[in-house]
């Protein structure tokens, strides 16, 4: 590890009353996480894979609501006054 990596990660820990192991362990393990949460994984048998994708492909129910909502400008679409 370059020194000056060394310095800024220990400076860092002792911060935050950590050693640099922990330190570093703590952000191998956020990072981890945020690798492993940026690409779920969908286990499904061909059955329910099916209707997953029957699901993803159907149009969408009638909304009421969602009517309204694409009914009103956008305030950066307005002309100007």
């Amino acid at each position: 590890m370059p020194p000056d990596d060394c310095i800024l990660i220990d400076r860092a820990a002792r911060m935050r009353g950590e050693s640099r192991s922990d330190f570093l362990l703590e952000a191998a393990r956020e990072r981890a996480h945020d690798a492993l949460f940026e690409h779920p994984i969908f286990r499904l048998d061909p059955s329910a894979f099916e209707r997953f994708i029957a699901a993803l492909e159907a149009p969408p129910a009638h909304s009421p609501g969602i009517e309204r909502l694409m009914a009103v400008t956008a305030p950066w679409d307005d002309p100007p006054a």
